[in-house]
């Protein structure tokens, strides 16, 4: 029977329904893959999504400028641009800036959403500068300094060629600046990134696979300004650099054409192009044109902008030629500009052609450069314009902000992101300085009135003399650095650098030491009664602290104030024939006037007069006091034999020191036989001496070579020649075994320590001097066992009391540092008081300036305003800080001590003065100050101290002042041998000059004595040094 077909059409429509599904599914999938595919490659096309989010991004990506420091703020922390710049520094910077007296007036404030992209790890956006240096202003705006790097550069896209553009796009990114895509993330070429790539997987299975790079000019100019120096270490850092290029591209919008077109600017004006001596780093083609090839780059821009004409086209293709080799270099600067450059020429001439082939240059302009040859050059330092004096002023201020900032060299100052106004006022310096060149001159000498007594002579040279000047103003708590300046045409500054001889302005000095002296016996004697007073027993030397005790014992008024005038009326004899035992030696002393030597003069007299012998007694008193404060009295440390031993031993120990390191000195470095000979020269001719001499320093060698030498030294002498027999028994007799060192040294008349050192430098040739210290230990203390005899017990007592004399003049020495005196120790003679121990002018000005604040040290600024990174999220500017005086010295000292500079130009040696300084406005200033005049001699003794030869080294007038309530300064007039000896002049040649300069000074007193307010000019600038 025949059964129609039954079909589960329930299954098999399932079973249908479930393939139809996963068709379409697949074909969802493959439309999906399309749309995803064709989404990336418009995306690759027009970067429009790119566009929107970054663009949406950075909307509100900024930073605010205000007053007080930051807690918003990100600095970098490394790559070439923001090191060279400051930028990755500026928190070293603040930290110094803080500890030297300056505070934070006001700093960038980033945005929540720049804070944010740093915190990310990207660099920060903002608008980079392609050019930035150190600028120095004065007080008044006018520009003293300034320097750009680089110093050329394309200020916008229009000023570069288009020759320079096509090529530069060609090898680097050639799409860049399409105009069919407006929204173009310039940071990113997918066809170079996808190879990059592709190259990059190869090399796992091919280590010799070639690695073209993937970068666009964009994410270059990342790398060379901000990835840790200026490379690609990581394929992290490579991403770094495409995610910030890509946000920098859309900080002003979607539309990134005018970004694109400042990327080539920026990539021509950045691009490293190796270093050279005498120049440092080279960056950008602008710089790199004039260091490599010597070429002017606006000459070479405006060669390469013209239109080719037969006529010029050998010089354009001369220029392109240049030019297209730095952006070749950039590949390898120190490979083909300093190694080989026959590689630079060869892959040049190989782009040439093809630009030719792929039409970016012309065949004519292709050929015209082939047909050039590439001749690199070294650039050579252009020495800077103008005189050193005129510089002298920027010298200073720079060198101050080297160790402000702790930068360690000018070269890395001048290249800082830093506007700088410091306290000088540039016109007065100026006139200032072309004051002291013209007093340099006869005529302008005469014209000052600096010839007349105690002044220049008719036949006086003044172009030998040289003169400097410094200048202070009270202002504000603080002492504001003027004028600094000197006639001396080198790059040497007389007021800060040298170590001079300042004559009696060291008497200023002293007083004020004697003062303190004055006020500390004050303190400890002032409360007590007559009884107690009477139990007081000083020391028979200590003459201070007996005239104090005495002085209370007898006073109605016991106060501070009465006791520091009376003390300047204190008499000491200015009588010259005495001889003072001090330093070790016996020294005598003369006073300027002979008249003067029969005197018997208040200090106040003494000091109004300048004379010297009372000042050298008064040091004499000073040095007694504090060798008891410091070290006891006598009885401490001259009758106690612990004591004794102990100075001794010190005494050995430093004195031997002296002597090795002067002996190392003179043999370190000679051969042997250079030194044997230059020990002989010294050594009397007789047999025993010289015998003596050679046992100890060969001690080893043979009797012929002692034959040898011994004949050579006795030659032309009565003992030439001697036979062997003879020279047999001084090898003998000599030996270093028949007598200790200091028997040896004593027969030969050589210091034992010489002899030593002779034959330890014979066997340690390259020993250092921490080296032959260390071994000469136990031979320095033997050579000294001598002095610890108790035959020579009066010999002891004169080290003795050399050590303890020190001591003495540590302390005082530490009390005058404390009011500026620069160097670290006295010179250990009375003469210190009268100028002996060298000062420097700046430094005087400071112990006037306390003087004149009444006793309180303000701060000495020469700087009032630094201003960082300007115009960038870094932007950072440091005022001073309130200052708070210190009391260096107490008011009574102080208005003692004006008292006595008043009465010197009074009556005394500044009274050329006597009626103030008169201005061309009619208004007169009181002068009050200290003269000095040093004459510095070197004298050469014989035997006996007999006296050989004395010549003058140099000679010098000073005078330290203070002009009305808020200047004060020093003047100084130096001469050295050999010219030193034909002059006369006195401090009076100093007084007269200040007198002469109120014209230019009359510019510093029409200022507001009100605070300082740094300006800045913004018109017409001055030429830039």
């Amino acid at each position: 029977m025949n059964r129609p077909l039954r079909f589960p059409l329930r299954a098999i429509g399932t079973t249908s329904a479930w393939k139809w599904f996963k068709w379409l599914l697949f074909a969802s999938f493959l439309v999906a893959v399309a749309l995803g595919v064709r989404f990336v490659q418009i995306e690759m096309d027009t970067s429009r999504f790119q566009a929107r989010y970054l663009s949406e991004l950075t909307r509100d990506v900024g930073f605010t400028v205000s007053e007080g420091p930051s807690d918003s703020i990100r600095f970098p922390t490394d790559g070439p641009y923001d090191i060279r710049l400051g930028y990755a520094l500026l928190p070293a910077f603040e930290r110094r800036l803080k500890e030297r007296g300056f505070s934070v007036a006001s700093q960038a404030r980033d945005s929540e959403r720049m804070a944010s992209l740093s915190d990310d790890g990207l660099f920060i956006p903002y608008e980079e500068k392609d050019q930035a240096g150190l600028m120095l202003y004065d007080s008044t705006g006018t520009r003293l300094f300034g320097s750009q790097y680089p110093a050329r550069v394309y200020d916008d896209f229009e000023s570069v060629p288009p020759l320079v553009v096509s090529a530069l796009l060609f090898i680097e990114d050639r799409h860049l600046l399409d105009p069919d895509q407006p929204n173009r993330n310039p940071a990113i070429d997918w066809g170079r990134f996808s190879r990059a790539l592709m190259d990059q997987g190869l090399r796992v299975f091919n280590h010799n696979q070639a690695q073209p790079g993937g970068s666009t000019l964009a994410t270059q100019i990342e790398k060379f300004r901000h990835s840790p120096g200026g490379r690609t270490a990581t394929p992290k850092e490579k991403l770094r650099q495409i995610a910030s290029a890509s946000v920098r591209a859309y900080l002003d919008g979607p539309r990134t054409m005018p970004a694109r077109e400042q990327i080539v600017v920026r990539y021509l004006n950045s691009v490293p192009l190796a270093a050279q001596p005498g120049i440092g780093e080279i960056n950008g083609i602008g710089d790199g044109l004039a260091a490599w090839y010597g070429r002017d780059f606006a000459e070479v821009n405006r060669v390469l902008k013209a239109p080719a004409t037969p006529d010029d086209l050998a010089e354009q293709g001369l220029a392109f030629r240049q030019v297209l080799s730095l952006m070749i270099a950039q590949r390898g600067p120190s490979h083909f500009l300093l190694r080989k450059n026959d590689d630079l020429n060869a892959l040049t001439e190989s782009y040439l052609r093809l630009f030719a082939a792929n039409g970016v240059i012309t065949p004519q302009l292709r050929d015209a450069a082939l047909s050039q040859q590439l001749v690199l050059t070294r650039a050579k330092l252009t020495p800077p314009e103008g005189s050193f004096i005129e510089r002298k002023a920027v010298t200073s201020l720079r060198t101050h902000l080297l160790s402000s900032l702790g930068v360690s060299t000018l070269y890395d100052l001048d290249r800082l992101d830093l506007r700088v106004t410091s306290t000088m006022n540039n016109k007065v310096q100026q006139d200032i300085s072309d004051r002291l060149a013209a007093a340099t001159t006869k005529d302008g000498a005469q014209a000052a009135g600096l010839y007349g007594f105690n002044m220049l002579q008719p036949k006086d040279d003044p172009s030998k003399i040289a003169f400097s000047f410094t200048l202070f103003e009270k202002r504000d708590g603080a002492n504001l650095l003027r004028v600094q300046t000197d006639s001396v045409n080198r790059p040497f500054d007389i007021n800060s650098g040298a170590r001079l001889n300042l004559g009696s302005t060291a008497k200023l000095r002293t007083i004020i030491t004697y003062l303190q002296i004055m006020q500390d016996l004050h303190a400890r004697y002032g409360q007590m009664s007559v009884e107690e007073l009477r139990a007081v027993k000083p020391e028979r030397e200590d003459a201070l602290t007996r005239w104090a005790v005495d002085y209370f014992m007898h006073t109605k008024d016991p106060s501070l104030s009465a006791m520091l005038d009376a003390s300047v009326e204190r008499k000491y004899s200015a009588n010259a024939g005495e001889t003072f035992y001090t330093g070790g030696g016996a020294q005598t002393f003369t006073n300027f006037e002979a008249d003067e030597n029969s005197r018997i003069l208040t200090v106040h007299q003494a000091f109004q007069h300048s004379v010297n012998l009372v000042f050298v007694r008064m040091m004499r008193d000073i040095v007694h006091y504090e060798t008891i404060r410091t070290s006891g009295p006598s009885s401490q440390w001259l009758d106690d034999p612990a004591t004794r031993n102990m100075y001794l031993t010190r005494f050995a120990d430093q004195e031997s020191r002296v002597y090795m390191n002067r002996f190392y000195t003179k043999y370190h470095g000679k051969t042997q036989d250079e030194m044997l000979a230059i020990l002989l020269r010294t050594v009397r001719k007789s047999p025993p001496k010289v015998a003596t001499v050679l046992r100890s320093v060969r001690p080893d060698a043979s009797q012929a070579w002692f034959n040898d030498q011994m004949r050579a030294a006795l030659k032309n002498t009565p003992k030439a020649n001697p036979p062997d027999d003879a020279l047999a028994n001084l090898y003998e007799k000599y030996g270093i075994d028949k007598f200790n060192l200091n028997d040896r040294a004593y027969i030969s008349s050589v210091h034992p320590l010489e002899l030593w050192l002779v034959d330890y430098l014979r066997e340690h040739p390259d020993a250092t001097a921490n080296q032959v210290m260390d071994a000469s230990r136990d031979v320095r203390a033997d050579s000294y066992k001598w002095l610890f005899k108790t035959r020579y017990h009066a010999t002891q007592d004169r080290r003795i009391r050399r050590m303890v004399e020190q001591h003495a003049y540590d302390a005082i020495g530490k009390s005058w540092q404390a009011l500026g005196y620069p160097f670290s120790h006295l010179t250990p003679s009375y003469a210190a008081a009268i100028g002996a121990s060298g000062d420097r002018p700046a430094a005087l000005a400071q112990l006037i300036g306390v003087i004149a604040n009444k006793g309180n040290q303000a701060p000495t600024q020469s700087l009032s305003e630094l201003e960082f990174a300007k115009g960038t999220p870094y932007e950072t500017r440091f005022v001073r800080a309130t200052p708070q005086p210190t009391e260096a010295i107490s008011p009574e000292i102080a208005r003692v001590a004006q008292t006595l500079l008043r009465d010197v130009v009074a009556g005394g040696t500044a009274r050329r003065l006597a009626g103030g300084i008169t201005f061309p406005n009619g208004k007169t200033l009181e002068v009050y100050g200290k003269t000095g005049t040093g004459d510095q001699r070197l004298n050469i003794y014989a035997k006996g101290r007999r006296l050989i030869e004395s010549r003058k080294v140099n000679r010098t007038a000073t005078f330290v002042f203070a002009i009305g309530d808020r200047f004060f300064g020093t003047l100084t007039a130096v001469v050295h041998e050999p010219y030193a000896k034909r002059y006369d002049f006195t401090s009076a040649l100093a007084v007269q000059l200040l007198k002469s300069m109120a014209p230019e000074l009359q510019a510093l007193l029409d200022e507001p004595a009100s605070k300082d307010t740094p300006k800045v000019a913004a018109s017409t600038e001055p030429k830039v040094q």
